[in-house]
């Protein structure tokens, strides 16, 4: 089932993305930059007392036009009173960057200059909207076998400085795995923040 679902995120991504790729583009492969590096603390008092922190790096696999390809390497901790555990997570990030281009009709008046605008102000021309997946595995380090993990994200890279970009984004995922001696699932929505270079 879950397969099925990563199929079909995955599917629906490229599709979409197709116009990118009737543009003029070149394939890059391992072109590495850009670097990225984000971090994520919450909290949580209600029902059980849990803090989850994680910090996750990455870089770009493959470029071609405005879908890229990312590795990411993330590490999270969980404390809560029944469970305190660490992981980690190997996921691959396929991103349709400048998705809002989609709109890019009528000839006139295009929706994506007004989209733009609205959202990004002083910053339409320069800002860079993304919509990706996230598919891959927790490594079985403190428990007998792998995890799993999914979700989809929405974000936006905006230029800070030369070379340096901020990248906010929204996430929701979901694991699950073998952790105590027990197969468990979760889901969570995330705000993450972090630098690009």
């Amino acid at each position: 089932m879950t397969r099925r679902y990563v199929g079909i995120v995955l599917g629906v991504l490229l599709l979409v993305s197709s116009y990118a790729m009737a543009e003029e583009a070149h394939l890059e492969l391992l072109p590495i930059r850009p670097f990225s590096l984000d971090m994520v603390f919450h909290q949580v008092t209600t029902p059980l007392s849990e803090t989850l922190f994680s910090v996750q790096g990455g870089v770009t696999v493959l470029n071609y036009g405005d879908v890229e390809m990312r590795g990411l390497f993330r590490y999270f901790k969980l404390r809560s009173q029944e469970e305190n555990f660490s992981d980690y997570v190997v996921l691959l990030n396929p991103r349709w960057n400048n998705f809002i281009d989609f709109f890019d009709f009528p000839h006139d008046n295009p929706i994506s200059r007004f989209l733009r605008h609205a959202l990004f102000g002083p910053l339409e021309d320069r800002a860079v909207p993304y919509l990706g997946a996230l598919v891959g595995t927790i490594l079985p380090i403190d428990h007998p076998r792998p995890g799993y993990w999914y979700g989809g994200q929405l974000g936006v890279r905006f230029p800070v400085a030369v070379g340096l970009e901020l990248d906010l984004g929204v996430e929701y995922s979901r694991f699950g795995g073998n952790f105590s001696g027990q197969d468990s699932n979760a889901s969570q929505w995330i705000f993450t923040t972090g630098i690009v270079f």
